[in-house]
């Protein structure tokens, strides 16, 4: 299938592009560092576009014209991930176009520079990429309603559709089935990182499904970080987006632990934080985003939602149920998140699991502001 990223009106196919070197082999899943375009096959499909990959061994410059030829992106979804996505390809100039159910984040696409639509069929009919990024596999559900029910004479040619959300891998699987009876190919690729990690391009793509794919879509995921992993087969994807949400869970609530201790050992928690945050060996990114929340006791805005989080750590629970497998460390997180729903705090951030523990030691509450 030709796919040349060019506006509607047909043009002149690119000069040749000067011989490049390109890797022949996929780079390991495991190596989650600088992964680049690695065959010839990417040539043939993206013409002068996809030499924005490695060239000579030096790493991509997505905002690098490439014959003027950028992906058109859609984004269906455009909360806090999702958001950040689109006003990140913005700022590496390739056109998007978006739709959200709230007119808040509509809005939002507007204002930064993007083009709202009101509807999923205006976003994916004028796609060469499209990523999703929703909060439940409802949503999801209504998305795939919305594609299958498009004419095919809607199409131009289909869009390569990148699945970032957290799901359950059944509903992703289902979701990836009926697209794939409409020709569109879909990549399981769930991201590791908060909307704020994004500036600093500190995400991680988990990518999985087909390598030409993959290979074909790498420039429009390294807008937001060179960590782009291909992982394998389509779920593989999702499998690593849990392993990594596990951690996240565990630690987010030995942080918490942790503060409250020295709380009530009489230590001061800013001096913790400042120890152990930059320690090379118990420092991580994780601490030194969500331990300064729970030492200043606020936790807004939220980089992840406990009224969301409480589904992410239901699809984990629910793969480890059906691979079999006992996860004890996170069963006593399960808890202090529901606890957490229970004081009010499904809008503010997980690290407010640390008041559930302060609660537990007797610690004060802290005062609501007026």
């Amino acid at each position: 299938m030709n796919r040349s990223f060019m506006s509607k009106a047909p043009c002149k196919p690119p000069k040749p592009a000067p011989p490049l070197k390109l890797r022949s082999t996929p780079i390991p899943w495991w190596r989650v560092t600088k992964c680049l375009p690695h065959s010839v096959d990417i040539l043939k499909d993206r013409h002068a576009f996809f030499h924005a990959g490695m060239v000579a061994g030096k790493k991509m410059n997505t905002k690098q014209k490439t014959n003027g030829l950028k992906a058109r992106v859609g984004v269906l979804g455009m909360g806090i991930m999702g958001g950040a996505m689109a006003e990140t390809l913005l700022a590496h100039d390739f056109p998007v176009t978006g739709f959200d159910i709230d007119p808040k984040a509509r809005a939002r696409l507007n204002k930064a520079g993007g083009k709202a639509m009101t509807n999923v069929a205006d976003v994916a009919c004028q796609s060469d990429v499209l990523i999703i990024s929703l909060p439940s596999s409802k949503a999801l559900a209504k998305v795939t309603e919305a594609l299958v029910s498009m004419p095919r004479s809607t199409w131009t040619q289909p869009p390569i559709v990148i699945e970032a959300s957290t799901l359950p891998l059944a509903d992703k699987e289902a979701f990836a089935n009926s697209l794939r009876k409409l020709g569109i190919t879909t990549l399981d690729s769930p991201v590791s990182g908060t909307a704020v990690r994004i500036r600093e391009r500190d995400w991680t793509f988990f990518v999985s499904g087909p390598q030409k794919a993959y290979r074909t879509v790498l420039p429009v995921l390294n807008a937001f970080t060179d960590n782009v992993a291909y992982v394998g087969p389509f779920g593989n994807g999702m499998k690593m987006k849990f392993v990594a949400n596990h951690l996240v869970a565990v630690y987010n609530v030995a942080y918490a632990e942790s503060i409250t201790f020295a709380r009530k050992m009489g230590l001061d928690p800013e001096e913790v934080l400042q120890l152990f945050g930059n320690s090379p060996v118990l420092g991580t990114g994780l601490m030194r985003l969500r331990m300064p929340m729970m030492v200043a006791r606020n936790y807004l805005p939220a980089t992840m939602k406990v009224d969301v989080w409480q589904k992410d750590m239901a699809v984990i629970a629910q793969m480890a149920t059906q691979v079999n497998c006992p996860i004890p460390l996170f069963a006593t997180c399960a808890p202090i998140f529901n606890s957490a729903m229970a004081m009010g705090k499904a809008l503010e951030d997980t690290a407010s699991a640390a008041e559930v523990l302060s609660a537990m030691a007797g610690i004060p509450a802290v005062p609501l502001k007026n």
